[in-house]
């Protein structure tokens, strides 16, 4: 710890309900608004190269995050300030094997499971499916080119009753599409609970690609 990882991920950001995403955060964290009654969602596609010294073998990795911050902490509107205690509340995160699912849970409390997580690119777009045996889940396409060189540090949100944060930091290539990408819905438990979120609006595409490195967790609260 920390545990340090070469990986490639695009991300679609996209507008839910505020009222509801609350509803789905621990006591202590609070939604990160980005227009009236409406809060930021995250839908992240990781596709990892390297895990520590190649003691386990590469995955792929699905991931939704309710951008939240600490109940005492500033709420918004600043969607790039750590200094806040900004960072995203993990509320599921499919994996495709189960050295994957044992290491996330185990050792930080994300709620991994493993599922079937496709990547594929064409023509500078990436286009993750996710699904399993219940059927398919959700469609997210997005750019994936990232050129500027950038370094950011976040944190997660983990954990019901008593919430964790684990330090979050990626170093490499970014790229930020002002409302670009898309996203689509199945018909699976995982799309029906996206879709009681009132998901709107897509505000911006996100690529990386680089190092990023996970950090030991602590309480929320001291």
């Amino acid at each position: 710890m920390p545990l340090e990882t070469e990986a490639e991920a695009t991300a679609v950001v996209v507008t839910a309900d505020a009222e509801r995403v609350g509803e789905r955060l621990p006591d202590g964290l609070s939604p990160v608004r980005v227009a009236p009654g409406r809060a930021a969602v995250t839908l992240l596609s990781v596709d990892y190269r390297r895990i520590g010294d190649d003691a386990m073998a590469p995955y792929e990795e699905f991931g939704v995050l309710l951008a939240a911050t600490p109940a005492s902490g500033a709420r918004v509107p600043e969607l790039m300030a750590p200094r806040n205690g900004l960072g995203g509340y993990v509320a599921t995160l499919p994996v495709t094997t189960e050295p994957a699912r044992a290491l996330g849970e185990e050792i930080w409390g994300y709620p991994k499971r493993v599922a079937d997580v496709s990547i594929t690119d064409r023509g500078g777009r990436r286009r993750t499916a996710v699904g399993d045996e219940r059927g398919h889940a959700l469609t997210l396409d997005a750019p994936c080119r990232p050129r500027i060189r950038w370094t950011v540090a976040t944190e997660s949100y983990t954990g019901d009753g008593s919430p964790e944060r684990q330090p979050l930091r990626l170093s490499g290539a970014f790229g930020v599409r002002p409302f670009g990408g898309s996203y689509s819905l199945g018909r699976h438990p995982l799309a029906e609970r996206l879709r009681d979120l009132s998901l709107g609006r897509v505000l911006c595409a996100l690529a990386f690609d680089g190092r990023f490195v996970i950090g030991r967790g602590r309480p929320l609260s001291p």
